[in-house]
């Protein structure tokens, strides 16, 4: 089959790639409808993030189940079906608590690669969920969506405990950011604050359910926030960068007691403790349970409450990848959706 394949610095190729099998009794094999360019796969295409090359790309995947293990019970051929880039079991006391991307069975998807043609899905039972019938082609980008860049925005909403009446902000323009104001604006906030200084990217986040755009970063960014706030911050703050800066930005614009829900990847963040202590800001985040949300997120979607597809803005053909993360990098797009 044919797949993306990362050999170093920018250069990732589409290879012939041995085609997927049935590993463990609880995979599952899928054809993909669709699949995407992540924000966080842009770590290791510039070089930040060491990976051991060439290395298969791509986590996130929708598609047609061709094949399942026989320990697979309630995933079955021909089933449209969602899933995250962990697979989870879904069982553990983890995955109970509604963590399951740290089920205690966990699996990178990742390190299988779904910028490809097709994927083994491990744990298919914990990790897959199938929509009500085989969708129309033009809700298949916002289920892709789901499968982790909307159930990433998401999270980050709940872990700022954004509710109904509260502000919240959200330090980030890329998808993951702009699913965070689209999850602020759907669970109920009153006034939401998108930080950005890219105008289609702005235009997006008003469309989502924007109230205000703060251009400014850094300390000034944190000085916009406090002036909107009668000089005591949000009560809510997406962080959806990863950087020390995007980090300490989202705590410093959070008034006392208010919430940072943090999904940026971090890289090479170190939190002053003191600084911190003194903030009473709570602090939680980190890689999504995405399979949490996934059948909340599904139900929205089919029934066309949200259309999360929209972020989006570049769509080629797997053959065209090399270009699709180019456009990325470049920021000449937001995010590339590649049909196979």
């Amino acid at each position: 089959m044919r797949g993306a394949v990362l050999y170093g610095p920018r250069d990732v190729r589409l290879d012939e790639r041995d085609g997927p099998k049935i590993v463990e009794l609880t995979d599952a094999i899928i054809r993909l409808s669709a699949t995407c360019i992540c924000g966080s796969d842009l770590w290791p295409y510039r070089g930040i993030e060491a990976v051991q090359v060439p290395a298969p790309m791509g986590h996130e995947y929708v598609g047609i189940v061709e094949e399942v293990g026989s320990a697979v019970r309630t995933i079955e051929p021909g089933q449209f079906v969602i899933g995250s880039f962990f697979a989870s079991d879904n069982t553990c006391e983890i995955c109970r608590s509604g963590y399951q991307s740290a089920c205690v069975h966990r699996e990178a998807v990742g390190a299988i690669g779904t910028q490809a043609e097709r994927a083994r899905i491990p744990l298919a039972d914990g990790t897959l969920v199938a929509t009500p019938d085989v969708p129309p082609p033009d809700l298949i980008p916002s289920l892709l969506a789901a499968s982790d860049v909307l159930g990433t925005g998401w999270f980050g909403a709940v872990a700022a405990e954004v509710g109904p009446g509260k502000t919240v902000a959200v330090v980030g323009d890329g998808a993951v950011g702009l699913l965070g104001v689209l999850a602020a604006k759907h669970l109920g906030a009153e006034r939401i604050i998108a930080m950005s200084r890219h105008v289609p990217r702005q235009k997006l986040a008003l469309e989502f359910g924007a109230t205000d755009i703060v251009e400014e970063r850094g300390d000034v960014g944190v000085a916009r926030v406090k002036a909107l706030t009668d000089g005591l911050g949000a009560h809510s703050v997406i962080e959806a960068v990863g950087t020390q800066e995007s980090m300490m930005q989202a705590i410093r614009s959070t008034r006392p007691g208010g919430h940072v829900g943090y999904v940026g990847v971090s890289h090479d963040v170190e939190l002053p403790g003191r600084e911190l202590f003194f903030s009473h800001v709570h602090v939680h985040g980190g890689p999504a349970p995405v399979r949490r949300f996934l059948p909340e997120l599904i139900d929205l979607i089919w029934n066309r409450v949200i259309d999360p597809g929209k972020v989006f803005d570049l769509a080629l053909l797997l053959d065209e990848v090399a270009e699709g993360y180019r456009a990325m990098d470049e920021r000449r797009a937001i995010k590339t959706l590649l049909w196979p």
